[in-house]
């Protein structure tokens, strides 16, 4: 076999990144930075991670808001993936999964295409409930394609 082409594949180290940050709209936009950022530092893609951060986390700060709890952003690289986690607490309002969600059905609604946006983007998402009285929304993105 070729050993050039069984080297040719970077391996990624583990790496991770959590921060806490206000339901706002310019906490949403802090998360999207941050995580351009850091994907940046370790050197990887960050064009999909942006968009899709950019998603949750605006649900986050729209859906998932509860005064003065903040949500929270985690980004971790595990061999070849990069998984983003958006956590709130609003356990009590868990958004459609994988599969489940529906465009909204005027075409020029100016809302809900974000998860439609995760779901395009993402290799895997998904919603995890709890503990009371938070819920993740997560997403996986593959690096090697």
């Amino acid at each position: 076999m070729n050993q050039e082409i069984l080297s040719s594949e970077r391996p990624c180290t583990e790496r991770a990144f959590t921060v806490l940050l206000s339901p706002t709209r310019r906490g949403a936009r802090l998360a999207r930075l941050l995580t351009v950022a850091h994907l940046g530092a370790w050197g990887l893609p960050s064009e999909s991670a942006a968009h899709i951060v950019a998603e949750l986390a605006a649900n986050a700060s729209v859906h998932g808001r509860v005064q003065g709890r903040d949500f929270q952003l985690a980004l971790a690289v595990s061999g070849q993936t990069l998984r983003i986690e958006v956590t709130d607490t609003r356990g009590d309002s868990i958004p459609p999964g994988p599969g489940a969600v529906k465009a909204p059905e005027e075409d020029y609604a100016e809302h809900g295409r974000g998860l439609l946006i995760v779901e395009a983007l993402a290799d895997h998402w998904g919603v995890a409930p709890g503990p009371v009285p938070r819920k993740t929304v997560w997403a996986e993105i593959d690096l090697v394609r």
